[in-house]
């Protein structure tokens, strides 16, 4: 008798195995699509009137120069407290958000500076063989993972960098097994004219960012 139950067990296993991995498949897609449905939605009232965690990614050259005009129009008390992200090889970037938040608190009277300025690992350097960059794009991914863990903003803004990808795709990730709602706001480069950059096409075709902005009539039409 005990043989004869053992038996049953075995031959219906398979079928609830595949039945719970269906359940749990489809439980995961309502789930995304719910979170895709939802972003782009304004905040509560009640969370609109309070000031807001900002994760602020930063890359070389003109990346950093465009996000912090971009910050110079918001208001800072509205996002505050400031975690700004750059590339473990771009200390300039940080040291221009340094000096921004310096100049904020000599204006406002404050001593002490309230951001916190911190490092993220390339997936790839330039000039890097693909072979090696799985390595480094792995490392990179635990590591933005460990800061995201750490950070948890409400919002994040980003215009490009390749370092925004995997904080982004994790910010969205944390929004579907509801560790956080972070609202993602990304602001195309004004050098993209006519096609978008590779982090822009990813987080918009993936529907990532909750709000996508380009700065030119023709990437507007292209990317509505």
């Amino acid at each position: 008798m005990e043989l004869r139950k053992n038996c049953c067990f075995s031959v219906l296993s398979p079928d609830f195995t595949i039945t719970c991995i269906i359940i749990a498949f489809t439980i995961i897609t309502l789930r995304v699509l719910y979170v895709i449905s939802q972003s782009g939605k304004p905040l509560h009232r009640r969370a609109a009137e309070q000031p807001l965690s900002a994760l602020i990614v930063l890359g070389s050259g003109g990346h950093t120069a465009e996000m912090l005009n971009v910050l110079s129009a918001l208001g800072k008390n509205r996002f505050t407290p400031r975690v700004y992200i750059a590339a473990a090889t771009d200390n300039m970037s940080l040291l221009k958000a340094r000096t921004l938040e310096t100049s904020i608190a000599e204006r406002t009277g404050v001593r002490e500076i309230s951001a916190r300025f911190m490092q993220i690992y390339r997936s790839r350097e330039v000039g890097q063989s693909y072979l090696t960059s799985v390595w480094t794009t792995l490392l990179a991914t635990a590591h933005a993972l460990w800061l995201m863990i750490r950070i948890r903003p409400q919002v994040i803004l980003c215009n490009g960098p390749g370092t925004c990808v995997p904080l982004c795709v994790i910010a969205f990730l944390f929004k579907v097994v509801g560790i956080r709602w972070s609202s993602i706001f990304y602001v195309e480069s004004i050098a993209r004219v006519k096609r978008l950059s590779l982090s822009g096409l990813l987080l918009y075709h993936l529907r990532i960012a909750d709000q996508f902005y380009v700065q030119w009539p023709k990437l507007q039409r292209k990317y509505p």
